[in-house]
């Protein structure tokens, strides 16, 4: 946190919603941004399923939209057992690696779009 400040104060701090990280930034006075992964299933306890764990990936399109609308819209995710997390949204990660990664984004973009969800750059936010 202390190097973050010591760059420049205004730069904003991206990490997990929910996470340790979060917490200990808004403490320190640092401007943060709530991450959640649209293409990523969660435990329990709000951390991020385990990329060894084979349902660690949401590899279906129309699954990882799904889950981040909920996310977007309702601030929840269902976690892998059955468990409903609230989450705050700043920003939406989408993981470049998986097999649909681009069809995932033009989507996403387009029905956020489609059903009045402003997209805009993080310094940018109506």
């Amino acid at each position: 946190m202390q190097a973050v400040a010591g760059i420049d104060p205004a730069l904003r701090l991206f990490g997990l919603s929910g996470s340790a990280l979060i917490a200990a930034a808004k403490t320190a006075g640092l401007a943060v941004a709530e991450e959640v992964f649209a293409d990523r299933r969660y435990q329990a306890n709000g951390a991020l399923a385990s990329r060894s764990l084979p349902q660690a990936m949401i590899d279906d399109v129309q699954q990882a939209l799904a889950q981040a609308l909920c996310m977007i819209r309702d601030g929840k995710v269902l976690a892998l057992d059955g468990s409903t997390l609230r989450l705050q949204v700043d920003t939406v990660c989408l993981h470049g690696d998986g097999a649909h990664a681009l069809e995932l984004a033009r989507l996403l973009r387009q029905t956020l779009t489609t059903q009045g969800i402003t997209v805009c750059a993080m310094g940018a936010r109506p």
